[in-house]
């Protein structure tokens, strides 16, 4: 195995352990909620129990997620 192999082999590592922790990250546990905290709409009972632990309604949920990878 050559230096290229072994910097390729660490960098798939690296990579793949910043995306668990990210995965881990983004995670929510708890409650969630019966408003949502952007638009204070009510969250939907069938949203609430299938992301557990959700703050936003899908609409601000949507646009936060776009705002964030850069789409907005």
């Amino acid at each position: 195995m050559d230096d290229c192999d072994l910097a390729n082999r660490y960098a798939d590592t690296l990579h793949k352990t910043a995306l668990a922790n990210q995965l881990s990250k983004n995670k929510t546990a708890g409650e969630s909620l019966n408003q949502c905290r952007e638009c204070e709409a009510d969250i939907p009972e069938a949203r609430r129990k299938a992301v557990p632990g959700c703050s936003r309604c899908i609409t601000c949920q949507t646009d936060f997620e776009e705002r964030r990878i850069g789409i907005l």
